[in-house]
């Protein structure tokens, strides 16, 4: 195997012989499969858009299974050689209508391409990834860059998915996806149109979040500060894990009369901080454990039953598995995985008939808790108490300070700095690496938190609407604002939120723990002389360069 596409990467190189996320070779050779796949379908999309064909269950099918390539979301190839099938029927069925329509169009190879089902789609995979390097010509920094297009379209594939379960949808997201995969196949683009290509999925993941940020708050109302327990109450228990806030309010309308209490894990604290959802739901308690990564000791701890939603997904531990339920593109072998109705939510009796079964809390802890809720809404509503604060002197810098967490020892860098950052600072932060300083107490200025969670790794969108918002207070561009970008990264949707950051000229952000192994010397000196895009260094260095 041969896999670079996460942080966590061998050596920081690659993994070739199994993946440090636990994926193993044929598992990995058969994503690349469907990859391959979905390329080829990419072309009669485009053909079956010019003839006004539609094609919206082939783009709805595309987002969902590249979000299943992403890291630690499914480890089970029975699920990929599924989708591997459901691809191959969507492309014939596609080709069909067109050719009724244009009887003497040529298709591709990559179109044409028929893999054997009945054979060893592993070894098939293995084939079409060394076709991958091969059509790149030989040309590494071109090579690097068509990785760099395809992470970041998986990344905006799976924001894009979660936007269309909440009914927001954009056809231009489907248009360009359709576009990027068909590129990938070509050879003719230079190094400059690889680089547009790149900073344009940027520019539709921006889109993607917007869509994204505008389900959950029509749906569940912006976001206000809300305390959230730390410490769990007595009774059966259901813990929800992932991102996807519509299958967490599934589970609490499913739950409602059962006296179950559910609790959110990783990604979905920031679900405490949507009014509806608490008012509607009060059995809708508190946050148990932290990161995805911990998650093998969090769930092992866990007395209820457990359901994934979306990435991170570890591979389970035995003596916790038999109470783990997958839904939507999360799967491993052994796990329960409970299949989507026609209202796009599974039936989760066989999860609240486990969460009986268990003992549930029996014991009290000490109570616990953090604030979340800090979207753009509730900053910007205080937008001249900020401005006031940062004109008297009071605030002296803002730091964003978030994105993705992992189990490398380095990632301690994020907790230090955090600790470093002098008392009359505000940090910024969102997504799964604030678990590394989430509950730490920083006090206020002027009654405003120094610590602010904006919400999940989408919700980059509304840290960047609070920038833009703050920096039209100021008059001045966001790159003159007082303001340093200390971003952590792990999998591909945080290569799509960079390149959001990039497309919108965002400059001197600092990104850790290490830099992606597919990002050749040539490409990174490219970004930094137009970026200014750094590597993390010490807290310290960086501290004082941010704040010289």
């Amino acid at each position: 195997m041969f896999c670079e596409q996460c942080e966590q990467t061998a050596s920081g190189n690659g993994c070739h012989q199994w993946g440090a996320c636990g994926k193993s070779p044929e598992v990995n050779a058969v994503q690349d499969l469907l990859v391959h796949c979905l390329r080829g379908i990419a072309p009669v999309v485009l053909k079956a858009r010019e003839l006004n064909i539609p094609t919206h269950e082939v783009d709805v099918f595309t987002c969902e299974s590249l979000f299943a390539t992403m890291t630690n979301v499914n480890f089970d190839s029975k699920r990929f050689r599924t989708y591997v099938e459901r691809a191959l029927q969507l492309r014939d069925g596609l080709k069909a209508e067109v050719q009724k329509l244009e009887p003497t169009v040529q298709w591709s190879e990559i179109t044409n391409y028929q893999p054997d089902l009945q054979g060893d789609l592993v070894a098939q995979g293995v084939k079409t990834s060394l076709e991958v390097i091969e059509k790149s010509g030989g040309n590494i920094d071109i090579f690097s860059l068509k990785l760099t297009v395809l992470y970041g379209v998986k990344g905006l594939a799976s924001y894009a998915f979660h936007a269309y379960e909440l009914e927001q949808e954009d056809d231009k997201i489907y248009q360009f996806l359709a576009e990027a995969m068909a590129a990938l196949d070509r050879d003719d683009l230079t190094l400059e149109d690889w680089v547009n290509l790149a900073l344009k999925v940027g520019e539709l993941n921006l889109r993607a979040m917007e869509l994204l940020d505008a389900g959950h708050t029509l749906t569940y109302g912006h976001p206000t500060p809300t305390s959230v327990p730390l410490n769990p109450r007595l009774g059966k228990a259901i813990l929800v894990s992932g991102h996807d806030i519509k299958q967490l309010e599934a589970i609490l309308r499913q739950t409602v009369g059962t006296e179950i209490t559910v609790y959110t894990h990783g990604e979905l604290l920031p679900a405490h901080g949507y009014p509806k959802l608490k008012q509607n739901y009060p059995h809708l308690y508190g946050h148990f454990g932290t990161a995805w990564q911990n998650q093998t000791k969090d769930f092992a701890k866990f007395p209820g039953a457990i359901v994934i939603t979306t990435n991170c997904l570890m591979p389970p531990h035995e003596n916790y598995d038999t109470k783990v339920f997958t839904v939507g593109p999360v799967g491993y072998s052994g796990l329960t995985f409970l299949p989507h109705r026609i209202d796009g939510t599974p039936d989760y009796q066989p999860v609240i008939q486990k969460a009986l079964e268990l003992p549930g809390f029996t014991t009290e802890e000490s109570a616990r808790q953090v604030t979340v809720g800090f979207g753009r809404n509730a900053v910007l509503s205080v937008a001249d108490q900020v401005i006031d604060a940062v004109k008297q002197g009071k605030i002296r810098h803002f730091f964003l300070v978030g994105g993705c967490d992992g189990a490398k020892p380095d990632r301690n860098y994020y907790t230090e700095f955090v600790e470093k950052v002098p008392s009359d600072c505000v940090i910024l932060t969102l997504a799964c690496g604030k678990f590394r300083f989430f509950d730490q107490q920083l006090g206020d200025i002027n009654g405003l938190p120094r610590l602010m969670d904006v919400g999940q790794c989408n919700d980059a969108y509304s840290a960047i609407q609070i920038a833009l918002g703050l920096a039209n207070a100021f008059n001045v561009g966001v790159n003159e604002l007082p303001l340093s970008m200390i971003l952590s990264w792990y999998e591909q949707k945080a290569v799509a939120v960079l390149l959001t950051l990039l497309c919108l000229g965002i400059k001197d952000i600092r990104l850790g723990p290490t830099l992606p192994a597919f990002i050749t010397p040539n490409v990174f000196q490219f970004l930094s002389e137009n970026y200014n895009l750094q590597a993390i260094k010490t807290p310290e260095e960086d501290l004082a360069a941010c704040l010289a």
